[in-house]
């Protein structure tokens, strides 16, 4: 089984700014991290590969210091990955994105498996997947719990419809979306980190791509447009009630009283 996971590169903690001008995050001098989500998906994909056979490459999207998430999944098991790079493709909303990335998919190869975490912590929309299976034009499955077997090139699958638990079987090729209740993500490897290659890291950009028009990509791709942004206000102000639980329990209700929160 040949496995492509989708994973993507988000700051490592959310004291961020935001452009006035264009109303997207600030990245650069940042500390960053592969989102959380996506660590869920590569451990199914290892997971599988070590049950089913296989192999696992990953795919994202960024600025080219975007490669140290890719390194990372390789220190994880990956065999490679690829980063899509230019700058036409900043600012991009998620149905740019996800064209961006089917785009990147089709550059790469053919995959028997598409794997996606359940969304991204900075953006938190849980869209780009679905989207991404629309543009392959392949079957897509999201709030994967468990993949339960693989036998004839089918997959049977167990996932959340929110108020039901329900077991599907989908053929390959196909897109799946994971939570974190899928399994516990396995730590990267200090033995691979220290052999690593830029081997490992391959670099895509718009003129790799078959769509020259550029008007797919970034901001002028996107179809939804920020009409306004910006940080949440820091309260630093706090209050300290002393005494036994009866007295704080009367103060707190005051106060929630006096705030017209009851």
């Amino acid at each position: 089984m040949k496995i492509l996971v989708c994973v993507k590169q988000v700051p490592g903690s959310n004291n961020v700014e935001v452009d006035p001008v264009t109303g997207v995050l600030k990245r650069s001098g940042i500390a960053s991290k592969i989102n959380p989500y996506d660590l869920y998906a590569i451990e199914t994909a290892l997971s599988l590969t070590e049950r089913f056979g296989g192999t696992v490459e990953t795919l994202t999207m960024g600025p080219p210091q975007a490669k140290a998430v890719i390194q990372e999944t390789v220190c994880m098991g990956a065999q490679s990955g690829t980063v899509l790079t230019d700058r036409k493709f900043a600012g991009a909303d998620v149905l740019a994105t996800a064209y961006t990335l089917s785009q990147g998919v089709r550059k790469c190869g053919d995959y028997d498996l598409i794997l996606c975490g359940k969304q991204t912590t900075d953006g938190d929309t849980a869209q780009v997947g679905a989207e991404l299976s629309e543009y392959l034009g392949i079957p897509n499955i999201s709030n994967v719990l468990s993949v339960d077997d693989y036998q004839d090139g089918r997959l049977l699958l167990t996932a959340s419809l929110d108020d039901q638990i329900v077991t599907l079987e989908t053929a390959l090729p196909c897109l799946i979306s994971v939570d974190g209740d899928i399994n516990t993500p396995r730590l990267p490897s200090y033995k691979i980190r220290k052999t690593l290659t830029d081997d490992s890291v391959k670099f895509l950009t718009f003129a790799d791509f078959e769509d020259q028009n550029a008007d797919h990509y970034g901001l002028s791709g996107s179809a939804t447009q920020v009409e306004r942004i910006f940080p949440p206000e820091k309260l630093s102000q706090k209050q300290t009630v002393e005494g036994d639980a009866d007295t704080q329990a009367e103060a707190l209700y005051a106060l929630l009283l006096e705030k017209k929160m009851l």
